[in-house]
């Protein structure tokens, strides 16, 4: 009797570092204890096999920022049995998407000889902005074992296990103190969501929200408290707007801190 065809992947890029794909490639080892588990059929970053689809698991890393974007994420949907974003880019548009908060003309008219050759959309999207995503991995760039927790659990059938707490509770776990109470610093780790191991708090960092939002941010209690710390509003405005600034809680804390107020 013939043995079931093994599951395909294909692992695509849309506007991006590459940096997602790389956190895969990274595992090693690790993939190698997987491998005879699936068919790797169209990632292009680690091979030139092409297989024409349909694909049983699709990884989706950068955000959407032209036309042709748009078609093709449509056609990689049609395409896909379970479609997962990894990273800033696919889930909140990325660095990229602080264009979303400017003029796009201007942008082009003066960083281009010849701006008239670049097409682009007016502002950068995640992925799920235009199809159905079935998960969404968070982080710039995602955590490696979180992929690696994803595609596992996709092959034993069962939801991955991943942390929707924030960067504080990893703080505490491993034993660092509160760089916002104990030193002042500005951080933005109550409202981040966990993934980095908590990474600059460790250095007697802020953290920088390279994860995202949590699950249920609080922003508007973290402003006051930044703001009593002494962070002038312009400044904390940028602090809201970094990797994830289009991700719906960090995007309304930034406007929210406009000059011209909520927009």
């Amino acid at each position: 009797m013939a043995s079931p065809p093994l599951p395909k992947l294909g692992v695509w890029k849309f506007a991006s570092c590459d940096g997602c794909q790389l956190s895969l490639l990274a595992l090693e080892d690790e993939l190698l204890a997987i491998a005879d588990r699936l068919f790797l059929a169209d990632f292009r970053e680690a091979s030139s096999r092409i297989d024409p689809g349909p694909f049983d698991l699709s990884l989706v890393e950068g955000s959407v920022t032209t036309e042709e974007d748009v078609q093709r994420i449509q056609g990689i949907r049609a395409h896909s049995r379970t479609l997962v974003t990894i990273g800033a880019c696919a889930t909140a548009g990325g660095i990229q998407a602080l264009r979303n908060f400017a003029d796009v003309e201007e942008y082009r008219s003066v960083v281009y000889a010849h701006p008239e050759y670049i097409h682009t959309l007016g502002r950068s999207t995640p992925i799920s902005a235009h199809v159905k995503v079935d998960l969404e991995l968070r982080g710039c760039p995602v955590n490696k074992r979180q992929l690696l927790e994803v595609v596992t659990a996709y092959l034993a059938h069962r939801a991955p296990n991943l942390p929707g707490e924030s960067v504080c509770e990893e703080c505490k776990r491993a034993g660092h103190v509160c760089v916002l109470v104990a030193h002042g610093t500005p951080c933005l780790g109550p409202v981040t969501h966990a993934g980095c191991g908590a990474l600059c708090p460790a250095v007697d960092r802020g953290c920088y929200g390279c994860y995202g939002p949590q699950d249920t941010p609080n922003a508007p209690s973290l402003i006051r408290r930044i703001e009593e710390l002494g962070m002038p509003r312009p400044e904390l405005r940028r602090f809201f707007r970094t990797f994830n600034a289009a991700a719906p809680a960090f995007e309304a804390a930034s406007r929210s801190l406009s000059e011209e107020g909520p927009a």
